[in-house]
C-alpha cells in the first residue's frame, strides 16, 4: 500500500513466457496484488503465471490487446484496487517505476501517470525503430495542437490510474484493438483528468512485443479518428459512445476526480 492505498498492478499478457519471470522480479514491494491476464496465449504463460503466485483470468480465445485491458481493470477493480498499474510483461518497459507512478495518484496529485519513453531522449538509445519513433512524434504533435494537451507521448504502455478515474470513464465502449490505449487518453483529457509523466527507459529485444507495419498503419489512422471524435464532442459536432460522458474541464484543477464525483452525488 501507499498512503492507505491499494495498489494493484495488472499485466495484459500474451505469449509472454519468456520475459514474464523477469518483470515480475522487478515489481515493488508496494503492490498489494499481481494480476495477469492471459489472451489465449499458446505458450505456458499461464501456468508459468500461477506458478510465481499471480492471481491468473484467461481468456477461452484471443480478445485483443484493448480487450485484455478490460478485463485487466475490471479484476483490478473487483479487487478493491484504490490504484491500478498497468505493466506489460514482456519487460519492454521497466517496473522499477510503478512505485513512483504510484505515489504520484496516492499523493491526490494526479489522476493518471504515464511512463513516457521521449522524456529523457532515450527512446532511440533503447532500440526503438527509428520509423516508430518518427511515427510518434508526428501523431503526439497532431494530437497536442487538436486536444490542447502537452504531453510528451500518448502511445506508451506503462500507465497507471486512480480508481475513480476509471470508474468514470466508459472504457467498454473502447476498442478491443491497439488503439484502446489511445481512446482511454483522449478521454482523460476529454475528461478534464489531471496528466502526469515520468521518464522511462524503454527496450526493444527480440521477445518484446511489436505490432507490424500493417498494424502500426491501423493504429495510427485509429488515433487520428479519436482525436477527430474528441474534437466533435468537444465541439458538439457529434457524439460517439466512447465519448457519451459529461466533461469536468470547467472543474477547478486542484481537485482530484474522487473530489469531483463525491460533490455530484
Amino acid at each position: 500500500m501507499i498512503n492507505e492505498k491499494k495498489v494493484v498492478v495488472v499485466l495484459p499478457a500474451y505469449n509472454a513466457e519468456k520475459t514474464l519471470k523477469r518483470t515480475i522480479q522487478e515489481i515493488p514491494s508496494c503492490v498489494d496484488d499481481c494480476i495477469l491476464v492471459d489472451d489465449c496465449s499458446t505458450d505456458a504463460t499461464p501456468r508459468l503465471a500461477a506458478d510465481l503466485g499471480l492471481k491468473v483470468h484467461c481468456h477461452k480465445q484471443n480478445r485483443g490487446y484493448g480487450g485484455n485491458q478490460k478485463t485487466c481493470y475490471r479484476a483490478a477493480l473487483a479487487a478493491g484496487a484504490d490504484i491500478v498499474v498497468m505493466v506489460h510483461p514482456d519487460y519492454q518497459y521497466s517496473p522499477l517505476l510503478v512505485e513512483p507512478m504510484a505515489t504520484m495518484i496516492a499523493s491526490g496529485l494526479y489522476d493518471i501517470v504515464l511512463a513516457s519513453r521521449i522524456l529523457g531522449g532515450g527512446a532511440l538509445k533503447g532500440g526503438m525503430p527509428l520509423h516508430k519513433y518518427v511515427s510518434n512524434r508526428m501523431l503526439t504533435l497532431i494530437q497536442n495542437l487538436a486536444l490542447g494537451a502537452k504531453l510528451s507521448e500518448y502511445h506508451t504502455g506503462y500507465r497507471a490510474y486512480s480508481r475513480e478515474l476509471l470508474l468514470s470513464l466508459p472504457i467498454e465502449a473502447n476498442s478491443d484493438d491497439f488503439v484502446f490505449d489511445n481512446q482511454l487518453l483522449a478521454q482523460c483529457i476529454y475528461l478534464g483528468a489531471r496528466i502526469g509523466e515520468v521518464s522511462c527507459p524503454t527496450r526493444y529485444f527480440p521477445e518484446a512485443s511489436s505490432i507490424n507495419l500493417r498494424r502500426s498503419i491501423v493504429y495510427g489512422l485509429g488515433v487520428l479518428k479519436t482525436t477527430a471524435d474528441c474534437m466533435a464532442a468537444r465541439t458538439g459536432v457529434y457524439r460517439k459512445s466512447y465519448f457519451d460522458f459529461p466533461p469536468l474541464q470547467l472543474r477547478q484543477q486542484t481537485k482530484s476526480i474522487a473530489q469531483v464525483l463525491e460533490e455530484a452525488q
